[in-house]
């Protein structure tokens, strides 16, 4: 048998046996002892000649199976022929057996260890802080009806505009919208939500909203409603 292989490539003298029993296809309950001795003791020389230091307890293995073996070579006893006699080797097999189940559970946690690794956790964390602030308009109308209201209004003008039109570029941003929808409440007090929305392009309705609901949230106008269906309403919010 080519032994290829070094002291240290093996955890101890059991995983060495292991290692010869598996190459030599043995069944491990039926360990050819005189075979496998030979060939552990060959390793162990093998080992010496290279000027490697052998551990002891590799020492001690091959006195135990060089025992076996002899203790297996002895004529059998013929006042005891009858009886079942005690196989050498079963203190060898059961340890044996017991390091090869050893050594099957240690591969299967190094193979959940490097599953585990793959998986991240987080300990609990209050997810408020995370939340963003509710902003609340001034306003007896929910955010939803406003938006509703405003989708229907912008399709209604959408259907009624002329086929021919002269598209022009201009910026609209909130802050002239607010500015305007002030000076018209300055003058009017209360207005119809919807005739804030003169001009039906995106941009400009955009705007116009988002300038509304500002100013509600600011509380420099109130969007009323009185009753379901109504007309929604832009007031002035007089001065407590």
């Amino acid at each position: 048998m080519n032994m290829e292989f070094k002291i240290h490539d093996f955890e101890g003298p059991l995983d060495l046996l292991l290692h010869l029993i598996k190459e030599s296809k043995m069944d491990i309950m039926d360990i050819q002892i005189e075979e496998i001795t030979e060939q552990y003791v060959s390793f162990i020389r093998s080992q010496q000649k290279l000027n490697l230091d052998v551990s002891s307890e590799y020492l001690v293995m091959a006195a135990e199976l060089i025992e076996i073996k002899s203790r297996m070579l002895l004529p059998v006893n013929k006042e005891t022929e009858d009886e079942e006699e005690e196989d050498p080797r079963e203190e060898l097999v059961n340890r044996l057996l017991e390091y090869q189940a050893y050594k099957d559970i240690t591969k299967l946690l190094q193979e959940k260890e490097l599953l585990r690794r793959e998986i991240y956790t987080k300990s609990p964390e209050n997810i408020q802080n995370y939340q963003e602030e509710k902003t609340e308009i001034h306003s007896d109308v929910s955010l939803d009806d406003l938006v509703k209201a405003l989708l229907k209004y912008y399709e209604r003008k959408r259907d009624s505009k002329p086929l021919n039109t002269k598209v022009t570029i201009k910026e609209i941003s909130v802050s002239s919208r607010r500015h305007d929808i002030k000076y018209i409440l300055k003058e009017k007090k209360k207005i119809s939500f919807f005739e804030l929305f003169p001009v039906a392009s995106k941009e400009y309705i955009v705007a116009t909203f988002l300038a509304v609901l500002e100013m509600a949230k600011d509380k420099e106008l109130r969007i009323v409603q009185n009753k379901a269906f109504d007309d929604i309403t832009c007031e002035v919010v007089e001065d407590e």
